[in-house]
């Protein structure tokens, strides 16, 4: 109990696992008191509590209600098994930029000294409530999520709820419920889609089209940010040049909605999207059209994913910190969990909101 940089509760643990391993309590024998143990320890009944906690989650111990703690009858296997994890729960995994923000978190968290258990949802709140269902019943150290369909609420709560009442710290990523008070690590979805239109007006843009994805908070965000940039100048959207969707429709409405603006006399002159992967969908629909990008439609997407820079046309899109903020918010959990560590109460932590940025390609020509 001696080594400064080692939190309390995990010496306490340490010493405890090396007793159960060791034989000194055998399988089904009752623990000592907290009491007992915060004597034992010269430490305080919090951090007894927060060591027994953890190894409760682990199944190494048990509790029953009046007559105390025991020893599990069956131990997990030690090694791999006594590297502390974190959960990460995101919408999707392979696709997009995801695998950009996953190898972010992983790398930060490997050089700590975690692992991580990933799952994905599929962008479906079903799943997101078995994937946070899976989580709980792991002994997880922290977790981190991508809220799904943030848009449309968060019927899994009391998943978060949980989480919270076995103080386990957790953050969000990309978005967060408007409930939850956790870190929020995530780029500014509004000023990134402002900086869109702006762009394209100063370039003497003024019948500019958006696409935006709303079941999630981000889309309302860039929605809200496109809109606030023509208010700004004084500049009308018609009703039409607004393209709303959600995932379920996103591989047919915005290809039809672009097909038929561009067939107008008004026609747009520029689209701004949700994100890249519609970007190079709406980019084939306007070759479809027997028009060409940009010299008769401009484009702008969003992410600055791989995908903005693989075809011959290269996107000019916001971009999105991918592999830093899984970095980020890794770095702000394994801080919450250090102070969960010291025996105190978890503190809400401050997120970030990463600045827009404008990528300048070849997507966007003047008028």
């Amino acid at each position: 109990m001696n080594d400064k940089n080692v939190p309390k509760y995990l010496q306490v643990k340490r010493e405890l696992l090396q007793g159960l391993e060791a034989g000194a309590f055998a399988p089904g024998e009752r623990l000592p008191s907290e009491h007992e143990l915060a004597e034992r320890f010269g430490v305080s009944r919090q951090t007894i509590r927060q060591t027994v906690g953890e190894l409760e989650r682990e199944g190494r111990i048990y509790r029953v209600q009046g007559k105390g703690t025991f020893v599990a009858d069956r131990l997990p296997p030690s090694g791999e098994d006594a590297v502390p994890t974190i959960g990460v729960v995101t919408t999707y995994i392979s696709d997009y930029i995801f695998p950009h923000i996953v190898r972010g978190i992983e790398s930060t968290l490997r050089d700590n000294g975690f692992r991580l258990v990933l799952s994905s949802t599929d962008n479906d709140k079903g799943k997101e409530r078995e994937a946070l269902t899976a989580m709980l019943s792991q002994p997880l150290s922290g977790l981190i999520v991508e809220p799904t369909k943030s848009a449309e609420g968060n019927p899994n709560v009391d998943c978060f709820l949980a989480l919270q009442n076995r103080r386990l710290p957790f953050v969000t990523i990309n978005e967060s419920y408007p409930e939850l008070t956790c870190p929020t690590f995530k780029t500014d979805d509004e000023g990134g889609a402002y900086l869109a239109a702006t762009h394209l007006t100063d370039r003497g843009h003024v019948r500019v089209a958006g696409f935006f994805k709303t079941d999630d908070r981000q889309g309302v965000n860039r929605l809200r940010g496109f809109l606030k940039a023509f208010g700004d100048r004084g500049l009308p959207v018609p009703p039409e040049y607004l393209v709303r969707y959600v995932s379920e429709d996103k591989a047919t409405k915005p290809r039809e909605a672009a097909a038929a603006l561009l067939e107008r006399a008004d026609r747009p002159t520029a689209f701004v999207c949700y994100n890249d992967e519609l970007a190079i969908v709406l980019l084939e629909t306007i070759r479809q059209a027997g028009l060409r990008v940009p010299d008769d439609v401009s484009l702008v997407g969003f992410d600055d994913s791989p995908l903005a820079t693989a075809t011959e046309v290269k996107l000019t899109t916001i971009a999105h910190p991918k592999a830093q903020l899984g970095s980020d918010a890794a770095n702000a959990l394994l801080r919450m969990i250090g102070q969960r560590d010291e025996g105190g109460a978890i503190a809400a932590k401050a997120g970030k909101l990463y600045e827009p940025v404008l990528i300048e390609r070849t997507s966007v020509n003047n008028l």
